[in-house]
């Protein structure tokens, strides 16, 4: 088993040799940045985010610029990215470092974690990252690696395993060049020890992983508990006139919170008197997947399933700077080609 100094060289010197350093996030001590890419990062590829944090950057180049946008521009800037919660709360936390921190992002460890969206790994990547400061972090990457390596068993959303895994990060974590060390370890995550097919023999962690001794790379990290993944079947009420269409704001919490979207009903109530069925889809969330049957429709004005102040009328060829769920943006699309 790896003891932590011989861990944290052999972690260092990896970034050294191979680790990744020309991210746009990166080269940079500018917290603002750092925690967008923090953000963005979560629960997806760098592939993805890179065009959508540098399209961010050019309209918001400070925390107070995204401060002082209004909801709609920064949904719209984010859609596609998916998550939505994380925009929404990466624009309240833009609020409260102008109002609470007059506009300086927070530097203590644990400030930083008072911010919405902001836990514990994430506060410790940015207080790394941006301030130097030997704080540990523990995303997906890191978790998987640290399993591997030392035999932690069971699922991280465990508390038990949880608490495990936070005390081997904590006592890995250097107290110097530490944002090379947390880098490389999320670099070993993304890059060498992958879910499926990790590369074991680039790995510099090999000669001391539990699981590569043990064959039990594909046991290790322990997977979630399988549920039933449940299907709710909805219509979509398509209303064009005049080559404008009607949307719903959502509500700000919940599945596509504060997105613009069709107004919809569930399938279970009686279809509602339309003009045409457009074709039906399925859309996959990682908890559920959603059946949608769009009906175009002459009038929705008497459903009674909408506030008037959660209505929009927009052009359809020129749909404004809103946020829309990505298979809004393709129905309307579609509907404006047509």
């Amino acid at each position: 088993m790896w003891q932590p100094k011989d861990f944290q060289q052999k972690v260092i010197d990896y970034y050294r040799q191979h680790g990744r350093k020309h991210l746009p996030w990166q080269g940079t001590k500018d917290p603002y940045r750092i925690w967008l890419s923090e953000i963005m990062l979560q629960q997806t590829q760098v592939t993805t985010v890179i065009p959508y944090y540098e399209k961010f950057l050019q309209q918001f180049p400070t925390i107070v610029d995204l401060a002082q946008a209004s909801e709609d521009q920064v949904m719209h800037l984010w859609s596609g990215l998916g998550y939505y919660s994380r925009a929404r709360n990466l624009h309240k936390a833009a609020r409260q470092v102008a109002d609470e921190f007059d506009g300086q992002f927070p530097q203590s460890q644990s400030e930083i974690e008072t911010l919405p969206g902001v836990g514990r790994s994430t506060a410790g990547a940015i207080a790394a990252f941006a301030f130097d400061q030997p704080s540990a972090i523990l995303d997906g990457n890191v978790k998987r690696v640290l399993a591997r390596c030392y035999g932690i068993e069971g699922w991280a959303g465990k508390a038990s395993v949880l608490k495990a895994l936070w005390q081997r990060a904590e006592d890995n974590t250097p107290g110097e060049h530490t944002a090379q060390y947390n880098q490389a370890m999320m670099d070993l995550g993304a890059v060498v020890c992958t879910r499926s097919k990790p590369k074991c023999d680039s790995c510099p962690l090999s000669a001391k992983c539990y699981a590569l001794g043990h064959d039990k790379i594909e046991e290790l990290p322990g997977k979630k508990p399988k549920k039933a993944h449940p299907k709710r079947s909805v219509y979509w009420l398509v209303c064009l006139k005049n080559n404008q269409v009607i949307l719903h704001k959502r509500p700000p919490s919940g599945i596509w919170g504060g997105l613009w979207c069709f107004p919809e009903i569930e399938q279970t109530q009686s279809e509602p008197e339309h003009q045409q069925k457009l074709d039906s889809f399925v859309h996959k969330f990682s908890h559920y997947d959603l059946e949608v049957q769009p009906l175009l429709m002459k009038n929705i004005a008497d459903t009674g399933i909408m506030e008037p102040n959660q209505i929009g009328t927009f052009a359809l060829n020129e749909i404004a700077e809103i946020g829309l769920p990505t298979p809004v943006s393709k129905l309307l699309q579609t509907l404006a080609e047509n």
